[in-house]
Order: structure tokens, then C-alpha cells, then sequence
């Protein structure tokens, strides 16, 4: 059996209303710098510490940088709710997960380009076993630690990740 490579994976090009225009290979959605379709899950442990982890230098994507969210694009003709449980239980080498709770949408524009980043949050109580292709390190943090690593600057963060981290610590229902 082939294995088609990350770059070769169909993904849905979408409008600025999240509306499907087309389809493309991912290597080709950012090279051209289409909109398309992403992810963002918050995987929340039985004590409230939020997972955190540093991507693989591999990734197409901000290889090596930190990021408070699992997930990952949407495949061609995938919901965001399915794309939501596949992504996290694959990060985060679980099976069994909940389906994640959709929080919000919004467009990220920014470094690495355009897409839909809808945002869910997971309880995971599971002990994890994180994907090596994904996850280079990782641990929980309370919320409290995280906004202290995000704030500090130590560490390069998703620039995506920290849009969605700042836009949910902004919305009134967010609880630490």
C-alpha cells in the first residue's frame, strides 16, 4: 500500500465565508496560499491542566514551535466535528475520546497564511501516547502556567494556536 505523503492530501479550498470553491493538495493550498479548512482542540486533563506540546521539525507548518492545541486541517469532504476527534485522538495516541465541544470559528490570516480555524475543547483523562510524527515533547500546564510560558516569550509559539488562545481567554465564558 502507498502512503500518500502530508503535501499530497486533498484538502477543500474555501472563500472567505467558509463556503467550498475547490479542491487541492495541501503542498499546493500553501503554496498557492488558499484558504482552507483547520482544527484547533484544547485537551483538558481530569485536573484542568491544558496539554501543551512542540511540534516536529518535520512539519510542514511551523516545524518546531509550541503550540497549546491539538489538531490539524480538515480533509477534503470531512466535518470539522469529525476532523476535530480524528485529529486529537491521533495527536494525542488515544482511542476512545469524546466527541471535542465546538467553542467558535474564525479566519486566521497571518504567518503561514489563510484558513478556518474552528476551535473545540476535549476532556482527556486517557494517559497519553502522542503521535512521534506530530508531537517532539510535551506535559499539562495549569492555565495559570500557560499564561505565564505564553506571556514570558521563551518559547516560539503557533502563531495560529496563539490567535485562537488570545480570541478564547477573550470570550466571557472562557473559564480557567
Amino acid at each position: 500500500m502507498t502512503r500518500v505523503s502530508a503535501a499530497d492530501e486533498v484538502l477543500d479550498v474555501v472563500d472567505r465565508d467558509d463556503r467550498v470553491v475547490g479542491q487541492a493538495p495541501r503542498g499546493e493550498v500553501y503554496a498557492r496560499g488558499l484558504i482552507h479548512r483547520c482544527v484547533f482542540v484544547r485537551a483538558v486533563d481530569a485536573q484542568g491542566r491544558i496539554f501543551v506540546h512542540r511540534r516536529t521539525a518535520s512539519k510542514l507548518v511551523f516545524p518546531s514551535h509550541y503550540d497549546m492545541f491539538v489538531g490539524g486541517v480538515v480533509g477534503a469532504g470531512e466535518s470539522y466535528a469529525r476532523a476535530a476527534l480524528r485529529e486529537a485522538e491521533e495527536e494525542l495516541g488515544v482511542r476512545g475520546l469524546e466527541q471535542p465541544t465546538p467553542l467558535f470559528k474564525f479566519l486566521y490570516e497571518g504567518p503561514g497564511g489563510a484558513w478556518w480555524s474552528y476551535v473545540h475543547e476535549v476532556r482527556c483523562e486517557l494517559p497519553v501516547d502522542p503521535q512521534a510524527s506530530e508531537v517532539g515533547w510535551h506535559t499539562y500546564l495549569t492555565p495559570q502556567e500557560l499564561e505565564r510560558r505564553v506571556a514570558g516569550g521563551e518559547w516560539a509559539w503557533v502563531p495560529d494556536g496563539l490567535e485562537a488562545y488570545r480570541r478564547l481567554r477573550a470570550r466571557p465564558e472562557f473559564r480557567q
